[in-house]
């Protein structure tokens, strides 16, 4: 049976001391008023990481701990000033727990975790009171002595005091206070800041480099100068936040499936608008796959959208014309729907497949399939090295006729950069004529009665998509150094436009299936027809912003081209 891994907030102040000094009088402690007991544990820890220290890297820690209140496998995860700490109890000491595998599934993937350190501890634990007499925090006297288990690993021993606050204060103003003055009240009792961030950290030592480095934090050998390399850190940060919500949307977190949905098809929209600058076969697999992402994704996030706006549909009725079964249907028919398609999400991120897909984004950012064709062969005529080489044998201008060598001068960085800026602005001007092109199509065909309403309303999506590639092609700009702030902006409040449009057109159609399913079930229908129009006149409202924000958007995109 599955455990439900217990979920803890650790904040906590970390500070080395010597042997021989001695532990003060707790009770002084600011924010203390007298002490619940004092307790020895004898604690014994395995880490487990995999070769290459994924977890490691990321500051997660894996371990096996025995001895003390909370033996068991534990995970600690970064959280804004701490910690998030999961407990699954130690059933089987051999197995990491699938509960704890699943919230780091997109960092190690397959492959497989093993034991990188052990640390044992001698623990004096002391418990600590405010004024109320409740707990408000932990002092640990720890002598530790620790292994690497990497090679050239050696085993280390010192003493450290760590002050955990107790979760009623953790993340609290008073909990914040508790831990600086604590932090100068130690200090003056002896203690100095800790080199290290972690137990694991100071076991591990120097041997920490003997480890080989992840695929994608390898050198990419891109010239940094390049417009390549810019398209290559624009993608990195969406591969990070694919990493990072993975386990959010595991966990269900809000608005986490919409940001992992973003974060994907960023990184899709950057690989074709960019083509020319990287290009290969498998650029467009992987487009693919994202692409089927987003659409499971795509699922759950429309769901989750229609069951606000339905929600908030029904808090603002002022008609009284919603009855009981209809309102019945509309608050829950859309919680299953979301429900079951979140199922579809999980299932996808345990997937062979999508750990593939994340595989294959590590390899593109480590080994780059930069296309000779952007000029990277320095002659600007775009052709491609290969092409040079397969030419008609006639010398060219630079180049000594009679050796064949190549002797032009090599470009400075400043000329680099130039050429960087041109080749980014000329895919930042074919992301916005495609937004152009499609705007004129909406201003011929939207206003057009004669056409169906799902044909204009096509078009209006149409230029959606399009801004969304144009603002996300913004970032992979930004980093070659063009300035693209007052774009992004613009191209921002377009987006946010045409999104609102496009939330009351997927609602409006949700509800014309909710009508069909009610008229099969033979129940009245006439409520679901007063929230169609309701959803229509908001869709209308939304886009009466349409043409104003098109024309901020096509005064910033000339500021950017001035």
């Amino acid at each position: 049976m599955a455990n439900t891994p217990e979920k803890h907030l650790e904040v906590e102040l970390k500070l080395a001391v010597d042997e021989q000094t001695s532990v003060p009088d707790l009770a002084q402690l600011p924010g203390v008023a007298s002490m619940l007991g004092t307790e020895q544990h004898n604690l014994s820890a395995i880490y487990y990481d995999t070769k290459d220290l994924r977890l490691t890297r990321q500051k997660i820690t894996l371990r096996r701990r025995t001895g003390g209140s909370d033996d068991g496998w534990h995970m600690k995860i970064p959280a804004g000033d701490g910690r998030r700490e999961l407990r699954v109890p130690l059933d089987d000491p051999a197995q990491v727990p699938n509960e704890l595998l699943e919230q780091v599934r997109a960092i190690v993937r397959t492959e497989p975790l093993e034991p990188i350190a052990q640390v044992d501890n001698r623990r004096v634990e002391s418990k600590l009171a405010g004024e109320n007499g409740e707990p408000v925090a932990e002092f640990c006297d720890d002598h530790v002595t620790a292994w690497s288990l990497l090679p050239g690993g050696q085993r280390t021993s010192w003493r450290e005091w760590e002050l955990e606050l107790d979760e009623s204060v953790a993340g609290t103003e008073e909990g914040a206070s508790i831990i600086r003055q604590a932090t100068s009240f130690l200090i003056a009792s002896g203690a100095r800041k800790s080199s290290s961030p972690s137990k694991l950290s100071t076991a591990l030592g120097d041997s920490i480099h003997t480890a080989p480095k992840p695929p994608h934090m390898q050198s990419d050998n891109v010239d940094e100068d390049s417009p390549a390399a810019a398209v290559v850190e624009a993608l990195r940060v969406q591969r990070d936040q694919i990493v990072e919500w993975d386990p959010r949307v595991r966990a269900d977190e809000f608005d986490s499936v919409h940001q992992l949905r973003v974060a994907t098809r960023e990184m899709r929209s950057l690989l074709e608008t960019f083509e020319g600058i990287l290009e290969g076969d498998e650029l467009q697999h992987l487009e693919e796959e994202l692409k089927e992402t987003a659409a499971v994704l795509g699922v759950a996030r429309d769901a989750e959208v229609v069951e606000e706006r339905f929600l908030e549909l029904l808090d603002t009725d002022e008609s009284g014309l919603i009855d009981d079964t209809t309102r019945s249907h509309i608050e829950n028919d859309m919680r299953a729907d979301y429900e079951a398609a979140h199922a579809e999400i999980v299932e996808m991120l345990n997937s062979e497949r999508f750990l593939t897909m994340l595989d294959n984004i590590d390899e593109l950012l480590a080994n780059p399939p930069v296309a000779l064709g952007e000029d990277s062969d320095g002659d600007g005529d775009g052709e491609t090295a290969e092409a040079d080489a397969e030419g008609d044998g006639e010398a060219e201008d630079g180049e000594d006729a009679k050796d064949g060598k190549d002797t032009k001068p090599e470009k400075s960085a400043k000329q680099l950069k130039k050429e960087s800026r041109e080749i980014m602005l000329e895919h930042l001007e074919k992301a916005f004529k495609k937004v152009n092109k499609r705007d004129k199509l909406v201003d011929e065909y939207y206003h057009d009665t004669d056409l169906p309403l799902h044909d204009r309303e096509e078009y209006v999506h149409d230029v959606r998509k399009a801004v969304k590639k144009l603002r996300y092609a913004t970032s992979a700009a930004q980093q070659a150094g063009i300035k693209t702030g007052r774009l992004a902006k613009a191209a921002k409040a377009m987006q946010t436009v045409l999104g609102d449009f496009q939330d009351a057109v997927t609602s409006r159609d949700r509800i014309l299936r909710l009508a069909g399913e009610a008229r099969e079930r033979g129940e009245d229908t006439f409520a679901y027809g007063v929230l169609y129009q309701r959803e229509l006149d908001r869709g209308n409202k939304a886009f009466a912003g349409y043409d104003e924000a098109m024309r901020e958007l096509k005064k910033a995109f000339k500021k950017v081209k001035a």
